[in-house]
């Protein structure tokens, strides 16, 4: 089953602030949850959020600053992920 991932608005000018290498692996990260679905075990700190929502979140880049991705399961029947932010691990909304 394919997922169809979009970004919110914020999260959209966000990514365009990013350095080059760190839009490279969002771009794996997003076809990757296009392909496999919203559990990336294979990406460092991956997780589930705490609470009753489907929200998850992954390291994109180690390092200082660390780049963070978080994401959230819109409508599970549709099969809908929308990435919420992309940024440091500083201003994470977790």
């Amino acid at each position: 089953m394919r997922w169809l991932v979009t970004y919110t608005r914020k999260a959209a000018k966000q990514y365009d602030e990013l350095p080059s290498a760190v839009q490279d692996r969002m771009d794996l990260l997003t076809a990757e949850l296009e392909l496999l679905g919203p559990n990336r075990h294979n990406w460092k700190n991956y997780s589930k959020l705490a609470g009753g929502s489907q929200r998850y979140h992954c390291h994109v880049k180690k390092g200082k600053p660390t780049y963070v991705a978080v994401w959230e399961v819109v409508n599970g029947r549709v099969s809908v992920l929308e990435v919420i932010y992309v940024g440091t691990h500083e201003k994470a909304p977790y």
